[in-house]
C-alpha cells in the first residue's frame, strides 16, 4: 500500500522529535512536546487503520460479493468505531479519565435518540435490509411504484437505486424501502424465464408452427447475447382467439435487463422465418352481420 510510505515518514519524524527533545528543552516544554507527539502518533495511526480497514473491506467484498462487505453502511460505521476508539485513546493519553465521558454520553445518546427518530429508523432499516440479504448491491429490483433498476449502494440513510433506461439515480428512504413492495428479479437467481405471446390463422398446421417457432427460439438461444444457450424453449397453445389460436412461446435470459434485446430478436427472425414458411399471423377482424344490421333497421321504423 503506497500510503504506507507517507506515515512511516511521519512516524520517523516524531521518533526523532521524540529522541531529540530531552537534549533540548526542559521539563515543562518537553512533557507539552511528548503529549503533542504521543496525540499526533495516535491520530496518524488511527487513519491509516481505517484506510486499511476500509481497503479490506473492499477486497472481501469483491471475493464473496456479499452486500454488508460492500455497503457504505458498513464502511462509514467501520470508519466510525475507529475514529472513536482513536479519539478515546487521546484522552486517556492527555490523563482525562474516560468514564466520565462514557457515562455522559449514553445519557446524551438517548436524548439524540429521541431527536434523531427518523435517521435512526433508517439507519436500522438499512441493517435490516443488508443482513436479510433479500435486496442486495447489484441486484436488479422494481418498486411499488414501478421504478425498476440496479441497486447502486445502501448507506445509512438512503438506498440509491439507478433507473433504467433513463441511467438517473433515485435515493430511497432505507425505512420505506423496508416496508413496501419489492420484485428483486436477481432472486432466487438471475436468470428468468422471458414469455412471448404469438397467434396464427385457423388454418395454419399447428405441428408446423410448434417446429419451426422452436427452431427459430433455439437459434436465439444460441447466437444472441443474454440467452442461455443450453435452455430448451417450449410453446404452449392455450386459446381459440376471435381471429387466430393463441399461444406462448418460453424463453430464457441470463438476467433481467436481457430479455429486452433476447425478445426483440426473436420476434423479428420469427416474423422473418414465418413468412419464408407461409405461416400467417392474422390481422384482427371485424365481421359486420348485414342482414342483422337491416332487421335492426327496420324494427326501428
Amino acid at each position: 500500500m503506497p500510503f504506507i510510505k507517507a506515515y512511516i515518514l511521519l512516524w520517523s519524524l516524531l521518533l526523532g522529535i521524540s529522541v531529540s527533545s530531552p537534549i533540548l528543552f526542559k521539563d515543562a516544554i518537553l512533557n507539552n512536546i511528548n503529549k503533542i507527539v504521543i496525540i499526533i502518533f495516535i491520530f496518524s495511526l488511527t487513519l491509516l487503520a481505517s484506510k486499511i480497514i476500509t481497503s479490506l473491506i473492499r477486497v472481501y467484498a469483491g471475493r464473496i460479493q456479499t452486500t454488508i462487505a460492500m455497503s457504505g453502511l458498513t464502511q462509514s460505521i467501520s470508519r466510525l468505531l475507529i475514529f472513536t476508539i482513536g479519539f478515546l485513546m487521546i484522552l486517556n493519553s492527555l490523563g482525562i479519565t474516560i468514564t466520565p465521558i462514557l457515562t455522559t454520553l449514553g445519557i446524551g445518546g438517548l436524548a439524540v435518540a429521541l431527536a434523531l427518530q427518523d435517521t435512526l429508523s433508517n439507519l436500522f432499516s438499512g441493517f435490516h435490509i443488508m443482513l436479510a440479504k433479500q435486496i442486495r448491491i447489484g441486484d436488479y429490483i422494481r418498486l411499488e411504484t414501478d421504478q425498476e433498476g440496479y441497486v447502486e449502494d445502501i448507506n445509512w440513510r438512503t438506498t440509491k437505486i439507478r433507473l433504467l433506461p433513463t441511467n438517473n439515480i433515485v435515493l430511497v428512504p432505507n425505512s420505506k424501502l423496508s416496508q413496501t413492495i419489492v420484485t428483486n428479479f436477481y432472486l432466487p437467481q438471475k436468470e428468468l424465464s422471458i414469455l412471448v405471446d404469438v397467434g396464427v390463422h385457423y388454418d395454419s398446421d399447428l405441428e408446423e408452427v410448434e417446429q419451426v417457432t422452436i427452431e427459430v427460439a433455439k437459434m436465439v438461444m444460441r447466437e444472441v447475447e443474454g440467452g442461455v444457450p443450453d435452455f430448451e424453449p417450449l410453446v404452449r397453445y392455450h386459446t381459440f382467439g376471435d381471429f387466430s389460436i393463441n399461444f406462448t412461446v418460453i424463453l430464457r435470459a441470463k438476467e433481467f435487463f436481457d430479455r429486452y434485446k433476447v425478445k426483440h430478436e426473436f420476434i423479428k427472425r420469427l416474423h422473418k422465418k414465418y413468412k419464408e414458411r407461409g405461416i400467417v399471423i392474422p390481422y384482427p377482424i371485424r365481421a359486420i352481420n348485414y342482414a342483422q344490421e337491416d332487421t335492426l333497421k327496420e324494427q326501428q321504423r
